[in-house]
């Protein structure tokens, strides 16, 4: 029964996770649910229960993930689809963000994510079946976004590993789904969650009012409904052939729509460029 799958989702404490969880919970599926803080899913999902496991779970530590797989694997003898949603969000211009900074980013949206694969990958394997959700964002799609630079190459990244996972897998009829969400009115650009540039540089007008734009404005009125993200979700899973690249949001589509637009027009300007640079017969 499609209901009896099991799921593991990682940043389930909040955002899309969260509604995802328990969406997936009043459905009769069986959850484990990974946050930083244990108290945190107890507090907003419930207690373990027989279908519902909360785990607390450092992303960017590798034997706190094999730990808590090891776990779930333990409690339900199976993972049958795991959701890759656990990220934050970097604001910050690339000369402006430290070393640092970048690199955390780094090491929770993509390092963080590639942990979770790498774990739990033996397990879909050896079942020869599963279905793999990396949560990226249509920012890793189209990049042009002052002061999102860093944060939209973390998703770049996700979307070039997914892509290859997909075809390493697939031979294991593991399946692999990569979702560019939009803005979903979620608690992603609260104070809370959304990260600022520590050192922010004034002459960067752009950037700081697209931080504006997004603590104030965007905040709490993004145009998309996280509980219909979880639904589509849900369905994509029980496709026999799901989307490689999934969209989320009019706003993703109508993003995706300039990006490809503007490919086009630049690879015809440029094709005697490109055509130059072949050896000639």
């Amino acid at each position: 029964m499609e209901n009896s799958k099991v799921w593991f989702i990682t940043g389930a404490s909040k955002g899309l996770g969260l509604t995802l969880a328990k969406k997936l919970l009043a459905q009769g599926y069986s959850v484990a649910a990974t946050s930083r803080n244990k108290e945190a899913l107890i507090e907003t999902i419930g207690n373990a229960s027989l279908n519902f496991l909360p785990l607390e779970m450092d992303l960017v530590n590798e034997k706190s993930v094999k730990n808590a797989i090891e776990v779930a694997i333990n409690h339900f003898k199976t993972i049958d689809v795991v959701v890759n949603n656990a990220g934050y969000g970097q604001i910050g211009t690339l000369e402006e963000l430290t070393d640092k900074e970048s690199r955390k980013n780094y090491d929770v949206n993509v390092f963080g994510l590639l942990n979770v694969v790498r774990n739990t990958m033996p397990y879909l394997r050896a079942n020869k079946s599963g279905h793999i959700f990396n949560i990226a964002s249509v920012g890793g799609y189209y990049g042009g976004f002052a002061g999102w630079g860093i944060y939209c190459s973390t998703k770049f990244a996700v979307a070039g590993l997914t892509e290859a996972l997909a075809a390493e897998v697939k031979s294991f009829g593991v399946k692999v789904t990569l979702v560019y969400p939009g803005y979903f009115r979620t608690n992603f650009l609260s104070e809370e969650s959304i990260i600022i540039p520590k050192s922010p540089i004034d002459e960067y007008e752009e950037a700081r009012q697209s931080q504006i734009l997004h603590q104030n404005q965007i905040n709490g009125n993004q145009p998309n409904d996280p509980e219909k993200a979880a639904d589509a979700l849900i369905e994509m899973a029980k496709e026999e052939n799901p989307a490689l690249h999934l969209f989320l949001g009019a706003d993703a589509l109508e993003m995706v729509e300039q990006k490809i637009n503007i490919i086009k027009v630049e690879v015809e300007k440029w094709k005697s460029t490109s055509l130059s640079t072949a050896f000639i017969n």
